[in-house]
């Protein structure tokens, strides 16, 4: 995507950086969190170890009869301290200690010991009950744990005591602590990792912009896709509809918001339907819808991921469609005066010729049935239709039709005045359905005639087109209004356009003013078309 100038020149970071150094943050702060409360856990699992072991130790001291025989005979600690001491070096405890009510020691680790106070408390165990306490000792600090030895007579004889000093306990967590750390390094180089690696892809998708830069773009996105005048629409790989402005939403007649449906659910004619479902390449491409005639332009996004979906264009090409359709009556006009002028030059001749020879009679009965013919007919066409636009039309369509072999009459009941409808659309949905039947009675058998009638009635313009051609078959009347249908040769129809559009315009500009066009099969269809006119503005009160 090219970045434009006025956001190219950035100096804030970017969303990316900030995202990182933000993404960085937390799991540093997580691995930290994460590292104290494992410390703090290994640590009091090691006191509860601790605690757990020396209450162990204690009482299967206490239950020993070794012990109980030992603390009642001569030498409690000629017994006593061996045993003890190899318990001990079993057991990697600091110390046990094994002592009389009063305090006395039988054995310890120091024999200097032996034979002085305990220090600790012995409360509980002389009331028969073994617990563990912190108590700093002649060893240090330690966790131990101290338990009542019983005689056969139920009475406390001894108690014993055993423990593990806090520089012990210490040893133990401080061999766990590179477990812990080795684990919050990998979480943190895992984490670091893939944050650089979103960072790196934030980095692509967003195109180093800053947040400041992204949110302008919007708003400038924003802007022009509610400023421009040509519908807009996006649409993915899935054929789902991502983006849509307001000028789609009005050229398409799209209720609500259409974002996220597909483009089959937008309710657009099957032709449209199928060329946003392909995907494809169009250029210049006009469809018909209800009531517009839009150009489509369709081409995939340049997007450098190579993601798959469409850019589409809409334009509003009724209003110049109906100026077409008047600039072609206009036509159609200046070729009739052109035959016109083309057979009076003729006439003339004729008529100069005969003064010549001197049949000065004859001459003038031959110009004045010259000049009658042909005014009856403008009479009768200008008198019959008030309308100037359609009247130069049907006038342009007689001689179009004459010149190519039909005969193209008008009924005589044919009366309409100012029917308040847009004179494009009137050109529009006569100038077709006249065309139509002239190249229809071409392709039938002589003789090749077109009837054209309309009338007032009922507050309704009623226009009837009826040919001699081969006409609509049966199986056809579904599809004749649709676009592209065509019974004649699309070889050399312009790009973009090709043939079966004048019916479909037809139908547009029908539905546009809320009225109805009827089709009867062949052999000679029959158009009937039939328009509500607009009331007045003084009449409607």
């Amino acid at each position: 995507m090219h970045v434009p100038a006025f956001l190219s020149h950035r100096r804030d970071p970017s969303l990316a950086r900030r995202l990182l150094l933000l993404q960085a943050l937390v799991v540093g702060v997580v691995v930290l969190t994460a590292s104290v409360v494992a410390y703090l856990d290994a640590r009091q699992a090691v006191q509860e170890t601790a605690e757990q072991e020396t209450t162990a130790i204690v009482e299967s001291l206490a239950d020993s009869p070794l012990v109980r025989d030992a603390v009642a005979g001569p030498d409690p600690t000629g017994v006593l301290q061996p045993y003890v001491e190899q318990v001990r070096a079993d057991t990697g405890t600091s110390f046990i200690t094994v002592l009389a009510p009063d305090r006395t020691r039988y054995t310890h680790p120091d024999p200097a010991e032996i034979g002085r106070p305990f220090r600790g408390t012995i409360a509980p165990a002389l009331a028969g009950e073994t617990f563990t306490e912190t108590y700093t000792g002649t060893l240090g600090p330690s966790v131990r744990a101290t338990g009542p030895v019983v005689g056969d007579g139920g009475d406390v004889v001894a108690l014993v005591s055993a423990g593990i000093t806090v520089e012990a306990i210490g040893d133990d967590l401080a061999a766990a602590v590179p477990g812990i750390a080795g684990t919050a390094l990998a979480t943190l180089a895992v984490g670091g990792l893939g944050s650089w690696a979103l960072s790196r892809r934030l980095q692509r998708q967003t195109h180093g912009l800053s947040p400041g830069q992204l949110a302008r773009m919007v708003e400038y996105h924003s802007a022009v896709l509610h400023a421009v005048r040509e519908g807009l629409l996006l649409v993915d790989g899935e054929q789902r509809v991502q983006l849509v402005n307001d000028e789609a939403r009005r050229l398409l007649g799209l209720a609500g918001d259409p974002t996220g449906r597909h483009v089959a659910e937008l309710g657009l004619p099957a032709e449209l339907t199928a060329v946003l479902a392909q995907q494809r390449t169009a250029v210049d491409e006009v469809h018909v819808t209800g009531t517009r005639v839009l150009v489509v332009n369709q081409a995939p996004p340049q997007a450098a991921d190579g993601s798959a979906g469409t850019v589409v264009t809409l334009r509003d090409h009724t209003d110049l469609q109906a100026l077409t359709g008047e600039l072609d009556s206009v036509r159609s006009f200046a070729e009739s005066l052109r035959a016109q002028a083309h057979e009076a030059a003729n006439r003339l001749h004729t008529t100069v010729s005969l003064v010549e020879l001197g049949r000065t009679q004859e001459a003038v009965d031959f110009a004045i049935a010259s000049l009658a013919s042909a005014q009856r007919l403008t009479d009768r066409v200008v008198g019959s239709v008030g309308d100037p636009v359609l009247a130069a039309l049907l006038l342009g369509k007689v001689a179009t039709a004459h010149e190519r072999g039909v005969l193209l009459e008008i009924d005589p009941a044919t009366s309409v005045g100012d029917t308040g409808l847009p004179g494009g659309d009137l050109v529009t949905v006569v100038g077709n359905l006249l065309d139509n039947a002239i190249d229809a009675a071409l392709a039938g058998d002589p003789p090749r005639e077109v009837q054209f009638a309309a009338e007032v009635a009922d507050g309704r313009l009623e226009i009837r087109v009826e040919d001699t051609g081969p006409g609509v078959a049966e199986a056809d009347l579904g599809r004749v209004f649709e676009r592209g249908w065509s019974t004649k040769d699309t070889d050399g129809a312009p790009a973009g356009l090709g043939r079966g559009l004048g019916l479909a315009l037809v139908a547009a500009a029908v539905t546009r003013h809320g009225g109805t066009i009827a089709v009867r099969p062949g052999p000679g269809a029959e158009f009937v078309v039939r328009l509500p006119l607009p009331v007045p503005a003084g009449a409607a009160s």
